[in-house]
């Protein structure tokens, strides 16, 4: 991902999460999964493990595409926290336009965890 991606992407989180269509933190993105409203979820590839193995395997198991972010520092400072370990989307346009983004470049996180 170049670097005007990257700032749009996190142009993009953030706008989602001041709009209300983005939420911020493993337990929130777990219940969104759960309830069925999560279009899309992006994970910190430098996110602890422990924090990861709680969201990724729902978020398999539901179908939901995850997508390798930024470092979780600028995910949480995207997010108006200190890090953030995992953001989920639940607006469908916001969603939409990461995706269009660099589905590409944006490599499913579950893949390297598994590995």
């Amino acid at each position: 991902m170049d670097a005007a991606q990257h700032r749009k992407l996190i142009g993009l989180i953030g706008l989602g999460v001041r709009g209300r269509g983005a939420i911020v933190g493993v337990q929130q993105v777990r219940e969104a999964a759960r309830r069925g409203k999560l279009q899309l979820a992006i994970a910190a590839p430098d996110a602890s493990s422990n924090s990861l193995e709680k969201v990724l395997p729902l978020l398999h198991a539901r179908g939901i595409m995850v997508v390798a972010g930024p470092p979780a520092t600028e995910l949480g400072s995207a997010a108006g926290r200190e890090t953030a370990a995992v953001i989920g989307i639940v607006d469908k346009g916001l969603a939409k336009g990461i995706r269009a983004l660099s589905p590409e470049t944006m490599r499913d996180v579950r893949q390297d965890l598994e590995e």
